[in-house]
């Protein structure tokens, strides 16, 4: 476990003449077909029937053969047709039992073919040029159907502007945003920029020679100009150091430290001049909070101010021990785990709710390492964040008293058997009492060597998964422990202590 460091299909060319005519024009001089056709007059039947618009004059179309005489050879009139006379021009009123061919829709190149009556046979071919660019539009519709998943609509823009006349556009003009555009408050934009003005990006430097520190993060908590933030992101500034702190808007105040807790990793700084207006975020309660739950992380990763980073609640009540990497204290929290993307420099941020309100502090990471070259680790989706609950009841008395309060049981246990719960020590640091004299414990009846495998309604599998169920507490808390003792199982009720600052 490591703390961060502070840091619809493409249309064809045209529509392809149809099969068959569905209402194939019929000329007034015409007979219908069950009619026998009269006898051929003197007078040209070219000065009743006009010739049809869409056949160009200068291309002579062969008259249809009725449909029991296959026809044997293209000639300019079928074997049947009536013989015309040498002043007779070609006729262009069809026999009474072949339809006239459908004429053409205007602008086609080149003009169909003339389409046979329903079950004659099929007129020649058509000629070979149109057929080559079907066959091309074909192939560009192939190309589109595998080549817009890659591209999108670039395939659209393509078939719009290239040379080809004859190919229609399928661009479709999208209309601008409509100037009504509102987001609802709900939304993770409107959350996001509600928050914003109250979180700031904290930058600390050390008192030493070196100058070193680091970026992190904080928020607004009252109107006075304290920002609550983490501890492990302001100490290298503690002692002789500099703070300052940037709001969004790019205006920056010096900071200093009200007050530190390093095993909670909660820290309280004031604005030396504290600027008018300022808009505290609205706390939440993280007892209510829900797996699932969504989240909004804000805070500068890796120096990048102001980044906002969604996720939802994967867990609750995870314990974490952590530390800044530095050999200091570690911190121990009853955590909640979020997904949204945590980054160094993401430490102190605001862990919102959909509503915008601030139910965790982002504090930790768990990483899968820093290799590839990389300084420092990144977000595997493994973020923690202490609950607002218990940052709360720390921040209180940060600014009352500068000093944290923890919690005790008034027990040493050791920290570093996991699996089977917290077992008492059987001796306590400097060779001092595992169990505190007439402290909580003792109390209670616990003794050296007993195993605590229950707190509350907490299963403890570790030391440190133990403090961090103690510390979610005040003091003064009645809590209820499950313990072995020699094979059996035994529970007590403990009322905690306190201890007053970081020793």
């Amino acid at each position: 476990m490591s703390t961060e460091n502070e840091g619809t299909a493409v249309p064809a060319d045209h529509p392809a003449a149809p099969s068959t005519p569905s209402t194939p024009p019929t000329p007034p001089t015409t007979p219908s077909a069950s009619t026998p056709a009269p006898e051929p007059t003197d007078a040209p039947t070219v000065a009743q029937t006009p010739v049809p618009e869409a056949t160009p004059p200068q291309t002579q179309t062969p008259a249809q053969t009725p449909a029991q005489t296959p026809p044997q050879t293209q000639t300019p009139a079928s074997a049947s047709a009536p013989e015309p006379t040498a002043t007779t021009p070609l006729p262009t009123t069809p026999p009474a039992s072949t339809p006239a061919p459908a004429a053409a829709g205007a602008g086609w190149p080149p003009p169909p073919p003339s389409v046979p009556a329903w079950g004659a046979p099929l007129p020649p071919a058509p000629p070979a040029a149109p057929r080559r660019r079907t066959g091309g539009l074909v192939a560009a519709v192939l190309v589109a159907a595998l080549v817009a998943g890659g591209i999108g609509g670039g395939i659209g823009y393509w078939a719009a502007e290239r040379g080809d006349e004859s190919i229609s556009s399928t661009t479709v003009s999208s209309g601008e945003a409509p100037a009504s555009f509102k987001r609802e408050p709900g939304t993770v934009a409107a959350v996001a920029a509600k928050a914003l003005p109250s979180v700031v990006t904290i930058q600390a430097k050390s008192g030493g020679s070196q100058g070193e520190g680091g970026t992190g993060t904080g928020f607004v908590y009252d109107q006075e100009g304290h920002i609550v933030t983490n501890n492990h992101v302001v100490a290298s500034a503690a002692d002789g150091g500099t703070l300052s702190v940037t709001f969004p808007d790019g205006k920056s105040y010096d900071a200093q430290v009200v007050g530190r807790a390093e095993g909670y990793d909660v820290a309280v700084l004031k604005l030396t001049n504290a600027p008018k207006g300022l808009k505290p975020l609205p706390l939440g309660d993280s007892e209510k909070v829900a797996v699932g739950d969504s989240t909004i992380a804000i805070g500068a990763p890796f120096g990048l101010s102001n980044t906002v980073t969604t996720g939802i609640i994967s867990a609750k009540n995870r314990p974490v021990a952590s530390g800044d990497g530095s050999g200091g204290s570690n911190s121990y929290m009853s955590a909640l785990q979020t997904d949204a993307s945590i980054n160094p420099g993401n430490s102190g941020g605001p862990l919102l709710d959909a509503s915008g309100a601030v139910i965790g502090i982002n504090s930790a990471i768990q990483s899968a390492g820093s290799g590839f070259g990389q300084s420092q680790a990144g977000s595997i989706g493994l973020g923690f964040a202490i609950p607002v609950n218990q940052a709360k009841n720390v921040a209180q008395q940060l600014i009352r008293t500068g000093k944290p309060v923890y919690p005790v049981i008034g027990a040493t246990v050791n920290m570093q058997e996991q699996g089977e719960g917290a077992t008492i020590a059987s001796q306590g640091s400097g060779g001092t009492p595992s169990v505190t004299p007439d402290g909580p414990a003792a109390k209670a009846g616990l003794k050296a060597g007993d195993v605590i495998t229950g707190f509350d309604d907490h299963q403890i599998d570790s030391g440190p998964s133990l403090i961090s169920e103690i510390w979610t507490h005040k003091p003064g808390d009645q809590v209820k422990i499950t313990y072995e003792r020699d094979g059996r199982t035994s529970t007590a009720t403990v009322t905690l202590g306190e201890r007053t600052g970081d020793s």
